[in-house]
């Protein structure tokens, strides 16, 4: 089973930058899917992004289209989340996930590993 620490949240005004990652040890990260999702008070978690094992595919969600950039480096066990133009519905607590399935799909009911999460907060 693979284990997974997120860091880099944090306190950002509107319109700044923050960069997520998530840091990965046992298992066979450069062979998994992972993904970025997040909850904020009182909602149900949501998808935010989705990459495949090597890099060459990336699905966003609507909502940060444009906005956030996945990226991973197996050789660091690492993913990242870039989030620029930050906005206040962005606030919620950030996971990264595991798909260990063996392939390309990224519904929530997909991960079967999840980090704590991170604390992004964006003030207006």
């Amino acid at each position: 089973q693979v284990q997974l620490v997120e860091s880099g949240g944090g306190l950002v005004q509107a319109g700044g930058s923050l960069r997520l990652s998530c840091a990965a040890s046992g298992g066979t990260f450069s062979s998994y899917t992972m993904g970025w999702f997040r909850q904020a008070p009182g909602k149900e978690r949501e998808f935010v992004a989705a990459q495949n094992w090597n890099g060459a595919i990336t699905n966003y969600a609507a909502s940060v289209k444009g906005r956030f950039t996945m990226s991973r480096d197996n050789a660091k066990n690492t993913l990242y989340l870039q989030m620029n133009s930050l906005k206040t519905e962005d606030t919620a607590v950030y996971y990264c996930a595991a798909n260990l399935r063996g392939y390309y799909a990224y519904r929530l009911s997909d991960f079967g590993s999840w980090g704590q999460g991170t604390q992004v907060t964006v003030s207006s």
